[in-house]
């Protein structure tokens, strides 16, 4: 056993865990993988009784193909036994502690990037050495290795934020430097923290998928996942003793920085899919490739990339953004995806800032068009103000649901609720919303009345 994971969803078994099978086919290594649950049974309670294996789903238009992956180890529940998740992290054998804890699971405020003092984990992993969120483990197992005298491990994280690499660092020794400076030292000094871009869409696993899995191998797999064809994982190579599996005989790519990439995949493909999400919903459409056959959102989306998002980019080596953002559409395309719009229009309050708000204001200030980011954002207003398109209630999913709905308390109209969210300091500090504020009224207005449809036609014809 070589790593630990933090955060056993689907994304990490359907991405990370098969380029490590990869890379131990291709070259070896013991790199197996104890993972970590952090809040729920659930996924151990799954993968037990299969050994740990499960199947991988490639869904495709053409055909889809299954893959049992065999990693996994072992599985521990952190609130059942904190204790065996500090033991395993701190083992001499772990070299990489890897994560996928999205971004709440930082437990940052949004607007600093630093660690959120006030967050209720946070809190409790100040008052004791038994932690509960994802930096008070890392903390307290690096804390732990210190002691002992071992060398710190990598942290490796796999979420889907820009920098993560940087910001699991200011996570953790932010938190550690509340507890005892010198370890904060010695993390900054001794532990690595490489950042990665990683790609795959992976939708939730439904009772479908597990018939489909059944119908296909035969097996009765709780816990397979699904996920398209296409992978990317490009990796900071910045590891303790250069000890990681060979990622790049798994076809991972290796670089000294990983920026462009990340700002390219957050702005074009998660942009994307936030803008598709939030009007698609809007307007009933349950999947991106709903969303994106319907010829109107497909127009959309294309002068989204080309006109607003790609030239505010630096491109990447060896990248054609415009050949990037073909290969984009066809993937938001495939049918065989059910990537629901609801699952990606959740924890907006988180997302908003790295997928739209800076591409946004880059362009606002450089005097380059603007509207259809600005109407994703008004998008995304009119979605947590709590209605759709046919007047259906919205079941708003975020972790700021409450003060969102307060603010919008009162707020009876499309300037006022406009008004509200923007005064939302947790979104929207150090943004010059005041410049945008009666442009975004306008389109949250025609959102209201004419529905999301009718507003990207009107956009389309700027």
């Amino acid at each position: 056993m070589g790593i630990v994971h933090l955060g056993l969803g689907a994304f990490f078994r359907a991405h990370g865990a098969v380029y490590i099978a990869d890379a131990m086919e291709a070259s070896g290594g013991d790199w197996g993988v104890v993972g970590v649950s952090l809040k729920s049974p659930n996924t151990r309670d799954k993968l037990k009784p299969q050994g740990w294996a499960y199947t991988a789903l490639e869904l495709a238009d053409s055909a889809c193909k299954t893959r049992v992956i065999q990693v996994l180890q072992d599985v521990l529940v952190a609130p059942e036994n904190p204790t065996a998740v500090l033991a395993v992290m701190a083992a001499p054998s772990t070299k990489i502690v890897s994560l996928t804890v999205t971004e709440k699971g930082y437990c940052l405020n949004p607007a600093t990037g630093r660690i959120n003092f006030d967050h209720p984990d946070i809190e409790a992993d100040l008052k004791s050495s038994t932690p509960v969120s994802a930096p008070g483990y890392l903390m307290r197992a690096l804390q732990m290795r210190k002691e002992a005298g071992l060398p710190a491990f990598s942290i490796l994280s796999l979420d889907n934020l820009p920098e993560n690499g940087q910001l699991a660092k200011l996570a953790v020794c932010d938190l550690a430097r509340a507890v005892d400076p010198s370890l904060a030292d010695w993390i900054e000094s001794h532990a690595r923290f490489p950042s990665t871009m990683v790609d795959r869409i992976v939708p939730a696993t439904t009772e479908d998928v597990i018939e489909q899995v059944r119908d296909m191998t035969g097996l009765d797999d709780q816990a397979a996942v699904q996920h398209e064809p296409f992978r990317q994982w490009v990796i900071q190579d910045d590891f303790m003793d250069n000890n990681r599996p060979d990622f790049a005989a798994a076809g991972a790519l290796l670089v000294n920085d990983v920026q462009l990439f990340e700002l390219m995949k957050l702005r074009m493909l998660n942009g994307a899919h936030s803008a598709l999400a939030y009007l698609g919903y809007l307007a009933g459409h349950k999947t991106i490739s709903d969303t994106v056959h319907d010829p109107v959102f497909g127009a959309f989306i294309d002068d989204f990339w080309v006109k607003e998002v790609i030239p505010a980019l630096k491109t990447p080596p060896s990248t054609d953004l415009n050949d990037y953002a073909g290969h984009l559409k066809k993937r938001f395309e495939n049918t065989a995806i059910q990537h629901q719009t609801w699952q990606i229009a959740m924890d907006g309050s988180q997302k908003l800032p790295q997928r739209i708000l800076n591409t946004l204001f880059e362009n606002l200030a450089a005097g380059r068009p603007y509207d259809r980011l600005l109407l994703a954002l008004a998008g995304w207003m009119q979605y947590v103000s709590g209605w759709d398109d046919s007047g259906a209630a919205i079941d708003v999913r975020d972790p700021l649901s409450k003060a969102i709905a307060n603010c919008l308390a009162g707020a009876n109209t499309a300037e006022a609720r406009v008004a509200a969210l923007c005064s939302l300091q947790e979104i929207f500090a150090g943004y010059p919303m005041e410049k945008l504020r009666p442009q975004l009224t306008e389109m949250v207005g025609r959102l209201e009345r004419s529905g999301s449809r009718a507003a990207i036609e009107d956009v389309l014809k700027c």
